[in-house]
């Protein structure tokens, strides 16, 4: 039986953790194998990454509508509350930019969001 070297599916597949690993420091971009641990590292950490951008982005929103609704004499909560009883569907992120952007439209919203809690 023929002796089996060191192929090239073996060397392709091995180049394709080393090119993934482009750009790392020191040995993590040419030895295969720290090439290989630090990439799934890698991955891993930016696949935990893309949840907690959703969140991090979710949050910001809540601190800027929270903020633009303060000085209306309104908590962020009360707000919120405020919207669903007068039927109106923004989402958190819309209601962030309307209060940086367009101050007069948040404004008739807040005034709306009022006269029905009241």
């Amino acid at each position: 039986m023929a002796r089996v070297k060191f192929g090239k599916v073996t060397r392709a597949r091995r180049k394709r953790w080393i090119k993934r690993a482009k750009g790392y420091y020191g040995t993590k971009k040419s030895s295969y194998k720290k090439a290989h641990e630090q990439v799934v590292r890698s991955m891993a950490y930016a696949f935990i990454g893309r949840k907690q951008k959703k969140r991090d982005f979710r949050q910001l929103w809540i601190v800027r509508i929270n903020a633009a609704v303060r000085p209306y004499g309104l908590s962020y909560s009360r707000f919120m509350n405020g919207l669903k009883l007068a039927n109106i569907d923004i989402n958190r992120k819309m209601l962030s930019e309307l209060a940086i952007h367009n101050p007069e439209d948040f404004e008739k919203i807040v005034k709306e969001v009022q006269n029905k809690l009241k």
